[in-house]
């Protein structure tokens, strides 16, 4: 019986030590060394401390701060551990009751604002956790953002067209403008 487990167990040790803990050290090494932004999260650090990552999304629900799109990993907003979709369809009355609501504090958070509402200020993404809003829903905020802090409009604008981003390689995906990154810039200013 030793004969047969002798085999298997050194099968088990030599692929604990190579699946387990050369594979990992060695892809972790290359992240580190190639990367090492993005190996670590891609966080965004103010003052030494992390106050986010550019690619989660953060609750903002202050006047002051733009908005980002909706999460749908409830309870808790922007909870990366229950990242998913909400896989509530179109007709789907939750999902109606949803927007109705973000439409409401849309409304209520800058009632003399009566343009129409960026989709995606009101409707979650398919993850639940994007940090980007479209350049729409920053531009939407602004008169909002800039008579809450008292800025001029204009330097509120400056400051979205900054951080809005293009496509990647100019053609991947659609404009965007990180919230974290573009609310503090705006603390910093004020």
């Amino acid at each position: 019986m030793l004969k047969e487990l002798k085999p298997a167990i050194i099968s088990f040790l030599v692929l604990t030590l190579i699946t387990g803990i050369a594979y990992p050290l060695v892809v972790t090494g290359i992240a580190q060394g190639l990367m090492p932004e993005q190996a670590n999260g891609s966080l965004i650090m103010k003052d030494g401390r992390p106050m986010g990552s550019a690619l989660i999304g953060q609750n903002f629900s202050d006047p002051k701060y733009f908005w980002g799109r909706p999460s749908a990993t409830g309870p808790m907003p922007d909870n990366a551990a229950a990242s998913s979709g909400s896989n509530l369809g179109p007709t789907n009355p939750a999902l109606i009751d949803a927007v109705k609501a973000r439409v409401k504090a849309l409304r209520d958070a800058d009632p003399g604002n009566t343009a129409p509402i960026p989709v995606d200020l009101v409707t979650a993404s398919g993850s639940g956790l994007d940090p980007q809003i479209s350049p729409a829903a920053a531009e939407y905020q602004v008169q909002r953002v800039a008579r809450v802090r008292g800025l001029p409009v204009k330097e509120v604008r400056r400051l979205v067209r900054q951080h809005t981003e293009d496509r990647q390689l100019g053609v991947l995906g659609e404009p965007r403008v990180n919230v974290l990154q573009l609310n503090l810039a705006l603390s910093a200013l004020h």
